[in-house]
Parts: C-alpha cells; sequence; structure tokens
C-alpha cells in the first residue's frame, strides 16, 4: 500500500471537517449522565493470587450504565501512600485472556489500573441495553436506529463509572487519575474523558469512532465496514441509513472532542487503513484543550515502540508530581 494511505501530512494537519453535533448532543449526553448517576456506585473485588511481590490484583464487577455488571481487572502496589491512578480501555473485540498480564505491567510503575472490559466483550461485562432494531455481525450496528439504544451509549458510561469505581478506591489519589487506550480504547478514553471531570490526562492511540461519515466512504478493513454491510442489505431503505448516521453523530468523537479540558495526547500511524489519519486528525483539530499528536509515518494500526517513553513521561509528569 503507498504511503501515506490518507491525505498527505500537510493537509492532515488542516483537516477540520465540520461538526455533524445535533442541536440537542449536549442535552443528549447530560441526560446520559444524569441516568447513570441514579445508579449508585457499586463494585465487588475478588483478589488474584498473581505471582509477584508487592502487589495486589482483584477482578473486579461494579455496575455501569442501566445497572449492567462490568468486569474489569484492578492491579496496584500495596503501600500505603495515596496512589496515582489509570483507566484502560481495550480494543475492538480484544481481550487477551482478561489482560491481567497487562495489567500487571503497568501497575508495577506505581500505578492503580483498573481495565474496563467492554460490555459484550469479554467475561462478565454484560450488555443488558435492549434495541429495537435487527443488526449485522458485531457492536457497531446495535441499535443504530436509535440514540437511546445504540451499543456505545452504554460504553461510554460504563467507562465513566469505571473512572469513579478507581476513584473510589480507599487507596487512590482522585486528582491523578488518567484514562488511556487504543483504537476502540482510544475512543473510549476521549469519550471519559469529554464526559467525566476527573481525569487529568488522556493518551489515546489511533483513536477509533471518529468522523463516521468519512471513515464511512474511506476504510477498506476493520470494523467500520459493518456499517457499510449494514447499508447495503438494508439498501432498499434508505432512511435506515439516514436515521443510522444521525445516531452515530452523538456518538462520534469528533463531536464529543471540544468538550475534552484535560491535556491530551494522541498517537497517529499514517498508514493505518483500520482508523485512517483523517478520522483522527477531525477529532484532534476540534479539540480545544491543551494537547499533542505523535506521527508515524511508517505504522499503521499497531503501537510504536517510540511511544513508549513519551506516555510514561505523561504519566509520571501529570501523575506522580
Amino acid at each position: 500500500m503507498p504511503q501515506p494511505y490518507d491525505l498527505p501530512l500537510e493537509q492532515l494537519r488542516q483537516y477540520k471537517p465540520d461538526s455533524t453535533a445535533a442541536a440537542d448532543f449536549d442535552s443528549f449526553w447530560e441526560e446520559t449522565l444524569a441516568e447513570l448517576a441514579n445508579v449508585p456506585i457499586s463494585f465487588e473485588k475478588h483478589e488474584i493470587a498473581y505471582p509477584v511481590k508487592g502487589l495486589k490484583v482483584y477482578r473486579i464487577l461494579y455496575k455501569g450504565f442501566n445497572n449492567a455488571q462490568i468486569e474489569g481487572v484492578l492491579a496496584m502496589p500495596d503501600q500505603t501512600e495515596p496512589l496515582p491512578g489509570i483507566v484502560e480501555f481495550h480494543g475492538y473485540n480484544w481481550v487477551n485472556d482478561g489482560d491481567v498480564h497487562h495489567v500487571v505491567n503497568l501497575a508495577l510503575k506505581g500505578y492503580a489500573v483498573l481495565r474496563m472490559f467492554c460490555r459484550g466483550q469479554f467475561g462478565g461485562s454484560i450488555n443488558n441495553v435492549i434495541a429495537s432494531n435487527g443488526h449485522n455481525s458485531g457492536w457497531m450496528t446495535q441499535g443504530i436506529q436509535n440514540k437511546y439504544e445504540y451499543y456505545y451509549r452504554g460504553v461510554y458510561m460504563d467507562a465513566v463509572r469505571a473512572i469513579e469505581v478507581l476513584a473510589a478506591q480507599p487507596e487512590v489519589d482522585v486528582k491523578h487519575i488518567a484514562v488511556t487506550g487504543g483504537s476502540q480504547g482510544g475512543a473510549i478514553t476521549l469519550a471519559a474523558a469529554a464526559l467525566s471531570d476527573i481525569p487529568v490526562l488522556a493518551v489515546a492511540d489511533y483513536p477509533y469512532l471518529s468522523n463516521f461519515e468519512r471513515a464511512i466512504d474511506v476504510t477498506p478493513n476493520g470494523p467500520y465496514y459493518e456499517l457499510n454491510e449494514y447499508f447495503k442489505r438494508n439498501s432498499n431503505s434508505p432512511q435506515l441509513e439516514v436515521n443510522a448516521k444521525h445516531t452515530l453523530s452523538y456518538f462520534d468523537i469528533m463531536n464529543l472532542a471540544p468538550r475534552i479540558t484535560c491535556f491530551t495526547w494522541l498517537t497517529v500511524g499514517l498508514v493505518d487503513d483500520i482508523t485512517p489519519p483523517s478520522t483522527i486528525f477531525a477529532a484532534y483539530n476540534h479539540m480545544t484543550c491543551s494537547k499533542d499528536i505523535e506521527v508515524y509515518r511508517y505504522y499503521g494500526h499497531e503501537q510504536a515502540p517510540a511511544s513508549i517513553f513519551t506516555r510514561l513521561q505523561l504519566f509520571r509528569d501529570y501523575l506522580q508530581n
């Protein structure tokens, strides 16, 4: 595939499509947050016997949006001093054996780390929002005809609640919590930063779920194609596509981006054919917060090793100082 895959870099840095947010965009999210607030913060922890000294590891279950049970892994150093916290979100249908080793690795660097498992995508995380429309395989079109039933409404609220659950741990310093993730996890990171005032830092790798209008037209691979398949299978009902795109506008990270207030750092690979660079820059260029973006010319939908040092430095600067 030729490089760059998408627009030239100089055009990407200027790419800022018009917002597609509806007039009731903010009121919809305030209503949704109020609905979440009606669910009391509730969680239970079950310790995991992990063969590392000085660390406590738990399977955690908490009540998410619509009282759904949401599962995660929580790991933290065994110490009395308040701990900075990090909430992590995983990629689309991408959890490897509970991700416990990944969580432990970050906790060993001095953080209380909670990794949320998206509803329906792994283990004990239950999706209990019933959609009134059918959908094709995957999560992208579940509930897509109604903004109140769309799959990611529950996911975004589960993420906000995950931050609140971590903040509720007595070992955690609520003033020093970050959110992070890649791909789907990068999108949830940005949504959580937009919808919660707790995070002081957001670190998002090649975030998904942004600039849907362009993503549908230019993305050859990955979950965005579920939308194309849905439209293809319902081509005799064009109003379904109109309704679907209206629903998607409420969950578009590009439209949520102006709500982010904490420092935000993004990474993007210029040959990413799953989350095209233009869709990532669309979200980035709509942010009004303090921000930065790191461009990796020869990388696709993958973590660039060169990014690891920077993210660890950011965690240290914002959470441990």
